[in-house]
């Protein structure tokens, strides 16, 4: 047992030994730190199985992997920068890009986040290199058409949309009105100011017609114990729930805090793009009058030193480690904004969640929770004391929220590969079989009249409609001869 245990060993130690260290470039270029956390861990792990990784972002990572080599293009002053046309130019005009730009340095391949900024696949042409694309968002009406994946709104909603698979009359209306006004506003307005940026920046380059179909593989932050189960061509890979790191020790203070909640702790957090300071005093009371009544202990991520009306149950601070936090066992509850990364983080350790979604695809992602059975959904402009009350108390005493929840945290688990490992093999795989053209459906390169099989459609409904033309022609000719016979008849 112990030689077999050595040799696989072995055989693994070489493998690893003789894998190729491929020069990678990565562009995450949102100003987000959910975002950011996405693509630093896939920087990360890629640099970690001993990759020579470049990070262009608007951040600095401070504690860079031990293994490999990694590096900073930080795109600084970008702290303000939301707008998806002006981000995307700045990116690409910034000092530091234009200085890795002109430099001599080559990249095997490039990954880019899909987010607003579709002329950053300019980089993959730039460098002669195959193009890997990020979708933080899981699959989506951004990604689908790049690699000619299938996405019939008749149950597959859009990110934006709080439907689930099985929509009604209504809803299936609203998605598809909701996905020819996207799909119009994508190629009339916001496809050809992205190419402007390409034209302004690289006039020999081609525009998004061609960049956007060059798509080697899609890594997509999600997996079906948190998303719906939708169609995947070859070359999208699930990798949802790779940022989630093993859970390391509390610090003092946190861990006897919740080493010592016999009735449990609730953690609070609304992410890092919504200031909790900032809610009204009416929604905060209506908050804190129920938590404050709880024999639980509470946890709340709170952007000031100070949070009026505090209970004696509930600890501030400014940060929490919360996936350390959601690893904890005495860990009852999680009060979320509904972001993807909570979501996932909180299916991943199985606790269920109270949910205030606000923004984006938050209302989506509470939505599949709740549809899934370990989510209650509120109204943040609506909240009411009762209405928390009432959801906390079915959370926490009703232990199918719990069931559900460790169910689907089971899904996750059970995976025959690690997402971060996949992450990893995936793209090695795209730079040993230079873009991996094989796995490229032909979809991706026919217009949509072919895709749609117009023209075929309208070939049968020309034939059907010449058929029955001729049948009432015939028709015609057998019924005006039988009368002149009839007519010839009576004459005689």
């Amino acid at each position: 047992m112990k030689s077999t245990t050595l040799l696989a060993l072995s055989v693994l130690l070489v493998f690893l030994n003789s894998a190729q260290c491929s020069k990678i470039l990565i562009v995450f270029p949102m100003t987000v730190p959910s975002h950011y956390i996405l693509g630093n861990a896939l920087a990360r792990g890629l640099a970690e199985a001993g990759h020579d990784v470049t990070m262009v972002s608007p951040f600095e990572e401070k504690k860079p992997p031990k293994n490999g080599k990694y590096r900073d293009v930080v795109l600084t002053g970008f702290a303000e920068a939301r707008n998806g046309n002006d981000l995307t130019r700045r990116t690409i005009e910034h000092p530091n890009v234009q200085a890795l730009l002109k430099s001599n340095e080559q990249f095997d391949v490039v990954i880019v986040q899909q987010f607003i900024n579709d002329a950053h696949k300019v980089f993959a042409y730039h460098y002669k290199a195959p193009l890997i694309i990020m979708s933080t968002l899981g699959p989506n009406a951004w990604v689908n058409n790049l690699v000619g994946n299938p996405s019939p709104p008749s149950y597959v909603p859009d990110v934006f949309l709080s439907y689930g698979t099985h929509m009604n009359f209504r809803q299936r209306l609203v998605n598809w009105l909701y996905t020819v006004a996207s799909e119009l506003n994508r190629h009339l307005l916001f496809y050809p100011a992205q190419n402007k940026i390409i034209r302004d920046n690289f006039p020999d380059a081609p525009d998004l017609s061609v960049l956007n179909y060059n798509v080697s593989l899609v890594l997509l932050n999600s997996h079906e114990s948190i998303s719906h189960a939708v169609p995947h061509v070859p070359n999208m890979i699930d990798i949802g729930g790779y940022h989630v790191n093993p859970p390391k020790e509390l610090p003092k203070d946190l861990r006897e805090f919740m080493d010592n909640a016999t009735e449990g702790v609730i953690y609070f957090s609304l992410g890092s793009n919504i200031q909790p300071s900032q809610m009204s005093e009416s929604m905060r009371k209506a908050i804190l009058g129920p938590l404050g009544k709880l024999k639980q202990k509470v946890l709340w991520k709170w952007d000031e030193d100070t949070l009026p009306g505090k209970p004696d149950n509930v600890k501030i601070s400014k940060w929490f480690p919360q996936q350390d936090i959601l690893a904890h066992p005495n860990i009852k509850l999680f009060i979320t904004h509904g972001g993807l990364l909570s979501t996932t983080e909180t299916v991943y350790h199985g606790v269920p969640t109270l949910a205030f979604p606000l923004l984006g695809d938050q209302k989506m992602n509470a939505a599949r929770a709740e549809m899934n059975g370990y989510c209650i959904t509120l109204d943040f402009a609506a909240v009411t004391e009762e209405k928390v009350a009432d959801a906390l108390n079915k959370l926490l005493n009703d232990p199918k929220y719990r069931e559900n929840v460790k169910r689907r945290s089971r899904l996750m688990h059970d995976r025959p590969v690690k997402p971060m490992d996949l992450a990893v093999y995936w793209t090695e795989f795209v730079i040993r079989h230079k873009g991996a053209p094989h796995l490229k459906v032909a979809g991706v390169d026919l217009p949509l009249y072919k895709y749609l099989l117009l023209d075929v459609i309208s070939f049968v409904i020309l034939v059907m409609i010449s058929f029955i033309l001729i049948l009432l022609f015939l028709v015609r000719k057998i019924c005006c001869s039988r009368k002149n016979a009839a007519d010839k008849l009576k004459q005689n």
